[in-house]
């Protein structure tokens, strides 16, 4: 058996997906900027994909750029919403992603603004009362804080850090690459100013992506070159990644209560199963189905000989999972996330992430060869 548990990563292309953007290959192959017919109809089906992708999120089509992914989009976000207003001071957590994490770096190694990091908690949780002080003492700040994380799976309060930055008069970007399509998203609502999406954490195709900007923050573009996207974004569009992508995230809504209750119900089992089975388990981040991302699970093992080896192991084995420490290949620098939330850097830990496809099964034969390498370490 192979068992593909790293869906956090990359997760595979719906059927369903892979036949629209199939068809759009086949017959759609116009300029989208072109006034002539085979134009025309290419921009119908990008027009079409961002009403489909709006009306999902309770939002205004308007406020939807498409992107080549969830990198460049929270590029887009934080480097022009910092530069365009005039922002001195920027908020994160040591827990984000590389693409706010590297590009906050390097805004304040250039000198463009003072970077503060809100306090965690030994399982990634925000201190919201540090975050409060820290927008409470400096001029308006600029916030990037992720609805989830990818490497553990603790939420953060969207809601509350948007209450925050409005009080404070802040400006508001999410990463919310790991929950879209996976949460409900009410942008109607929700007080943020910027939001992300990447189509292949969905089951919809690499290469393409979406910037929401809420319409009470003006930026300018962060590529230049043409007049796409409404000005905002040069480049000849993906189309059939971008019908792909819609596709996805319409799957996403219409299944997702359902898949929500399987995937949980497996990592669920998959917790509840290593700690009958392997002495002195323990998880990276919050479990608690309410504070967690349903479909990541992070494993921190007990000591063991050849710790490093451990993801290689299940590799040969036919699991497909990613490290979340020091034993990735050639590594020798660690999970800057656990590093952050404290997790013992003599202990392994794997994250293995499920998505609509994983089964019972798969989660049994994983636990068959966990059990396996824990007895052959011991």
């Amino acid at each position: 058996m192979r068992v593909y548990f790293d869906n956090a990563a990359t997760t595979p292309l719906d059927p369903e997906v892979m036949k629209a953007m199939y068809a759009v290959m086949e017959n759609t192959y116009g300029n989208p900027s072109s006034i002539h017919s085979h134009g025309r109809e290419a921009r119908t089906l990008i027009e079409r994909s961002r009403k489909t992708i709006a009306n999902l999120l309770h939002t205004s089509p308007a406020e939807i750029f498409f992107t080549s992914s969830g990198t460049e989009a929270d590029n887009m976000a934080i480097r022009c919403g910092i530069l365009d207003h005039g922002i001195k001071h920027a908020i994160t957590s040591r827990t984000e992603h590389h693409a706010v994490l590297h590009t906050m770096e390097a805004l304040e190694k250039s000198g463009v603004i003072k970077l503060s990091y809100v306090d965690i908690d030994g399982k990634g949780s925000i201190d919201y009362d540090h975050l409060e002080k820290l927008l409470k003492e400096n001029d308006r700040s600029f916030v990037s804080l992720m609805h989830a994380n990818n490497e553990i799976g603790t939420l953060s309060d969207m809601e509350r850090v948007g209450d925050l930055c409005e009080a404070y008069n802040a400006i508001y970007h999410c990463d919310t690459v790991q929950t879209m399509g996976h949460y409900r998203h009410d942008l109607s609502k929700l007080k943020a100013h910027f939001l992300v999406c990447a189509g292949h954490k969905l089951h919809g195709p690499k290469g393409v992506g979406f910037l929401h900007i809420n319409h009470r923050i003006k930026i300018k573009p962060l590529i230049y070159g043409g007049a796409q996207e409404r000005n905002m974004r040069g480049g000849t569009e993906n189309i059939y990644g971008i019908v792909g992508l819609a596709k996805a995230l319409e799957l996403a809504y219409a299944e997702m209560e359902q898949h929500q209750q399987h995937i949980q119900g497996l990592k669920s089992y998959m917790m509840n199963r290593l700690i009958e089975s392997i002495p002195g388990i323990n998880f990276n981040g919050e479990t608690d189905p309410s504070k967690s991302l349903y479909t990541v699970l992070n494993v921190q093992f007990p000591e063991m000989e050849m710790a490093d080896m451990l993801l290689f192991n299940l590799d040969i084995a036919g699991i497909s999972a990613s490290g979340g420490s020091a034993c990735s290949s050639g590594s020798d620098i660690g999970s800057h996330v656990l590093t952050a939330i404290g997790s013992s850097p003599s202990r392994p830990s794997v994250r293995f992430s499920f998505s609509k496809y994983s089964t019972r099964d798969e989660v049994d034969f994983t636990l068959g060869k966990i059990r396996e390498l824990c007895l052959v370490n011991a």
